[in-house]
């Protein structure tokens, strides 16, 4: 798990949803940040989003990046350190990896290529847009991956913190069928 710091911003799930808005990028929420939107109670220290891998959706991502100062989060790095790594931040990077974990001014920042699947394949966007859902609250939108989707991730993973969020999820699919 990255380190965080003292100098490590605080999350800021609305500004970081505006700026990649702002920026056209094709995402989806998922994780703790999608699970708090679907009124789940735990709290969360970054936002995981599964982006559409396509190149010039990449490159909005990276300009979106850019605006929110991202850097790369390092496991024993503070934010600070983490600052002065050279990176070039654009589409090209970014595809470059399956998973990368950022620190911006709106909090922490996990890009993902997709979702474990409930076969263990990987489900990139496009297999998750369709059964997405569009969570509104006061003055925002939030794309998020189904929350059936995310129980099924949760439960591939496996780890404590995961198996920890299940029933809590699990309750809150089941009110909304």
């Amino acid at each position: 798990m990255p380190a965080t710091d003292s100098s490590s911003p605080r999350h800021d799930l609305i500004r970081l949803v505006e700026v990649l808005d702002s920026h056209q990028v094709e995402y989806l929420l998922v994780g703790g940040a999608a699970a708090r939107a679907y009124g789940a109670k735990r709290p969360t220290e970054d936002a995981d989003c599964v982006v559409r891998r396509e190149r010039a959706n990449l490159d909005r991502l990276a300009g979106a990046m850019r605006e929110l100062n991202a850097r790369l989060r390092v496991h024993g790095m503070t934010d600070d350190e983490a600052r002065q790594l050279p990176v070039q931040l654009d589409g090209k990077m970014l595809a470059s990896a399956e998973i990368s974990t950022w620190m911006t001014d709106a909090g922490g920042l996990d890009v993902l290529s997709g979702l474990t699947g409930a076969d263990g394949s990987l489900l990139p966007y496009e297999d998750l847009v369709a059964r997405a859902t569009v969570i509104r609250g006061a003055g925002f939108a939030i794309r998020a991956a189904a929350l059936q989707d995310i129980i099924t991730a949760k439960e591939h993973a496996d780890r404590p913190k995961d198996r920890d969020a299940l029933p809590e999820l699990r309750t809150l699919r089941d009110a909304a069928s």
